[in-house]
C-alpha cells in the first residue's frame, strides 16, 4: 500500500512480484488538513477495493513523509494532521535556523515549514491539545498501527522529520528540546521491512469496513516500507550506491543512493537544495531534488478532460491521442522546483 498526497494504492502481488490487482480510494484531505481516522478509513477502502477473496500473507506500507499523527499516550490522535506542503511553520523554521545552526547538518534537513518539526512547533503554539501529544507517527506507520502493528518509527520517513541525528539514528535532544517535545514523541527506529506484528483484530480502531478487511488478512505479517519515493526507488532496482530515479507523484523526486555522508558534506548537500535522508535500505543514504511537477501533470490531465483517480493508463493515452501534435502546450513550464524534496 502506498498512501500518497492525492491518492491511496492498493496493489497485491503474487511471489514472483506480478501484480494481480489493485484498488485506490482518495486522500481525505480537508484543505490541508486530515482527520487521522479517515485515513486509516480510506487506506482500508483501497485495500479492500484490492482485495476480492485473495488470501495474503505480508503487509507492507509506504506513504508520503513529513505528514503525520500526534497521540496521547493511549495512541489517539490529539490534533489533526497537517500537509507537508502547507506553510504553517514557516516563523518556528526561521527560528530552527537561528537557533539550532548544526540542524541541517545533522538532520539532513533544511530549517522550512515542510520540516515536521516546525510543524509540531506550530501545533504547540497554535493548538492547545497539541500539549498532550506524546507519540508522532509517520503515515505508513499510523496505517500499520491501525491494522493492529507494533508501535516503531521507520528509519527512512523519521529521517525526514527533523526529530532524529541522521549519522547515529537517535533523537537529536537540541531539536525535541528546543520544539519542547517529550522524549516519547521520537523512539528509535528500524529500517524499513522489518515484521511489525502480525494483523489482529483487537483494536481501538473499531469499524465494520475494518473488521471486513482485518477477517481477510488475519495473521498477514505487517511491515513499513518507508519513505514513498525510497520503496519506489527499491522497487525499481534503483538504490545501489550511485544509482539515480526519478520518482514521479503529486511531487517529482530525483533520488541518488548513496553511503552514509558526513556531516560536513550533508551540510553542503543541504545548501545546496538538497535534502539528505535514510534510505529504505539498511546503511544507505539518500539524496533527494524535488520539482512540483506532478502538478503540472495533474492540470494537463484536467485539460483532457479526464479525472486521474478514475482513468486508467490506457485511457488517458487515448485522451491524449486525440490531441493534435503540437496543440496541447504540455510541458514543464510554471513547475517550480521545490529543491527541499517532498512527500509522495
Amino acid at each position: 500500500m502506498d498512501v500518497g498526497t492525492t491518492a491511496i494504492k492498493a496493489a497485491v502481488v503474487d511471489a514472483t512480484g506480478s501484480e494481480v490487482s489493485h484498488g485506490r480510494a482518495a486522500t481525505p484531505w480537508r484543505g490541508t488538513e486530515l482527520d487521522p481516522d479517515e485515513l486509516l478509513a480510506a487506506a482500508i477502502s483501497a485495500a479492500l477495493a484490492a482485495l476480492g477473496d485473495l488470501r495474503v500473507v505480508g503487509v507492507g506500507v509506504a506513504s508520503m513523509a513529513e505528514t503525520g499523527v500526534l497521540t496521547d499516550d493511549a495512541l489517539r490522535p490529539v490534533v489533526p494532521s497537517i500537509a507537508w506542503h502547507d506553510t504553517r511553520g514557516e516563523e518556528e523554521a526561521a527560528e530552527i535556523a537561528a537557533e539550532l545552526p548544526d540542524f541541517s547538518a545533522r538532520t539532513g534537513q533544511p530549517p522550512s515549514a515542510m520540516c515536521t518539526l516546525a510543524k509540531y512547533a506550530w501545533m504547540r503554539r497554535n493548538w492547545p491539545d497539541a500539549a498532550r501529544g506524546t507519540r508522532w507517527f509517520n503515515v505508513a506507520e499510523w496505517i500499520v498501527l491501525g491494522l493492529g502493528g507494533d508501535v516503531r518509527p521507520e528509519a527512512s520517513l523519521a529521517s525526514r522529520t527533523g526529530f532524529y541525528d541522521l549519522h547515529t539514528g537517535r533523537a537529536w535532544a537540541p531539536a525535541l528540546c528546543w520544539a519542547g517535545a517529550p522524549p516519547s514523541l521520537a523512539p528509535p527506529h528500524v529500517p524499513a521491512g522489518t515484521p511489525l506484528g502480525r494483523v489482529q483484530r483487537a483494536s481501538t480502531f473499531a469499524s465494520t469496513a475494518r473488521e471486513t478487511l482485518l477477517s481477510l488478512l488475519s495473521g498477514a505479517v505487517l511491515a513499513v516500507g518507508g519513505h514513498d519515493h525510497a520503496a519506489a526507488a527499491v522497487g525499481a532496482g534503483a538504490a545501489g550506491e550511485g544509482d539515480v530515479l526519478d520518482s514521479c507523484g503529486t511531487a517529482e523526486a530525483i533520488l541518488r543512493a548513496t553511503a552514509p555522508l558526513d556531516p560536513d558534506t550533508v551540510r553542503r548537500a543541504v545548501a545546496d537544495g538538497f535534502t539528505v535522508g535514510r534510505h529504505a535500505l539498511p546503511d544507505r543514504f539518500v539524496l533527494q531534488g524535488a520539482f512540483w511537477s506532478g502538478e503540472q501533470l495533474q492540470a494537463e490531465v484536467t485539460r483532457l478532460g479526464g479525472d486521474r483517480a478514475a482513468l486508467e493508463r490506457a485511457a488517458l493515452e487515448t485522451l491524449a491521442a486525440r490531441e493534435e501534435a503540437g496543440a496541447s502546450g504540455a510541458g514543464a513550464n510554471g513547475a517550480g522546483a521545490g529543491g527541499a524534496g517532498a512527500g509522495g
